[in-house]
């Protein structure tokens, strides 16, 4: 299985969303996520992993603000207050879910 960054992002622009899942196997779902101008994100139930694909901006983790570029890979336990802030018009990251329900213990 193979995904590219410029399907993933062609694909996403035919629905009405800024997240599209791409890929699910096991506990395992991937997707694609680009927010238009504001984050809206809640805390999600798993833990998950962004990998950013393009752009820019800041990552606020629990009160924490870190700046992001291309590249860059974000962890985020599952329940904890999560959003990306001032990233720039192109930003877009892939998301990865995984784990049970309320997270992985440490």
């Amino acid at each position: 299985m193979k995904i590219n960054p410029q399907e993933a992002l062609q694909k996403l622009e035919g629905v009405e969303s800024p997240f599209l899942t791409l890929f699910e196997h096991g506990t395992l779902s991937v997707e694609v996520y680009k927010p238009e101008k504001v984050d809206l994100q809640q805390p999600h139930s798993r833990d998950e992993v962004y990998v950013i694909i393009s752009g820019s901006g800041e990552f606020l983790n629990v009160g924490e603000r870190s700046q992001i570029t291309v590249g860059d890979f974000l962890f985020v336990p599952a329940g904890i207050e999560h959003r990306f802030e001032n990233f720039t018009d192109d930003f877009s990251t892939w998301v990865l879910f995984y784990g049970p329900e309320g997270g992985e213990k440490a």
